[in-house]
């Protein structure tokens, strides 16, 4: 089996592997397969993985400049394994699969084998699933030159949101699971307004195809590399201006639009970070 990426489970040893099936793993002994695919599993996410990255850390209370966290080691702990529980639920983690065959599978894998829901609409292959910070939502990113909304819970479609002219490889979740930032083939990176479904902004910059994308877990900054050899940093100031309006491209500043996100750049616009 070909391995294309791999995902570990929190709460005991086990490990999620992708190839051209699912395997869960425990104490290296295969426990569970999921199949359902017809090609490769590119890329996998889990309910938790926010809450898993972040830890103790909570977003909501960050600022611009990271405080370090304050308390002891069990002290942290039990804040981590609290946030965790809040995002989990009452029900067990979430699985949710992108495959070459161009179709998401959402899974309960500690619970059964069997999918939740077959989740199709793509008309390509999917590069990148992520579930929201708070998990109610899955987004998939397509060489379809789309990204899909869909139910966390239900594997449910909901929404389409359309824009960029080339495929989409890699997308990422504000904090507050209200935006999605898109990297794509067309250069560009693109800010989606999730409740409204509808294109926020464009973040311009790169020359080439944009690879990787991530949004910094305090809110502040997004970072993406390109096949233009450079790194690019911003802060999300289209984050803030948002939620104070809840309205789309016309409530973000001039400025703000023509920045350039660049490491190395001298530029004093609220929009540019300069190291």
């Amino acid at each position: 089996m070909r391995t294309l990426s791999a995902a570990t489970w929190p709460a005991a040893p086990r490990m999620a592997v992708c190839g051209s099936g699912t395997q869960l793993q425990a104490a290296g002994v295969l426990c569970r397969t999921l199949q359902g695919h017809g090609h490769w599993v590119n890329t996998m996410a889990l309910s938790t993985d926010y809450a898993l990255r972040t830890g103790a850390f909570e977003p909501a209370e960050a600022t611009v400049n990271a405080q370090d966290l304050q308390g002891s080691l069990q002290e942290l702990k039990e804040r981590a394994l609290s946030r965790y529980n809040l995002v989990r639920g009452q029900g067990p983690e979430r699985l949710v699969s992108g495959s070459d065959d161009f179709t998401l599978f959402l899974w309960s894998p500690a619970e059964d084998k069997k999918p939740l829901a077959r989740m199709t609409g793509h008309q390509a292959l999917i590069n990148q699933v992520l579930f929201s910070p708070d998990s109610r939502i899955v987004a998939s990113a397509s060489f379809d030159k789309s990204i899909k909304l869909w139910d966390g819970r239900t594997g449910r479609y909901l929404a389409s949101l359309r824009g960029h002219v080339a495929a989409v490889y890699q997308i990422a979740w504000s904090a507050d699971s209200r935006l999605l930032v898109s990297g794509s083939s067309d250069s560009t990176l693109k800010v989606w307004d999730v409740k409204a479904q509808k294109l926020a902004t464009d973040l311009p910059g790169h020359a080439d195809e944009v690879y990787a994308v991530d949004w910094s877990p305090d809110g502040q900054r997004v970072a993406s590399g390109g096949k233009d050899k450079c790194l690019r940093m911003g802060r999300a100031m289209v984050h803030q201006t948002l939620l104070q309006s809840r309205c789309s491209l016309h409530c973000v500043p001039p400025e703000l639009k023509s920045s350039t996100w660049s490491i190395g750049c001298h530029c004093t616009c609220p929009g540019s970070l300069s190291l």
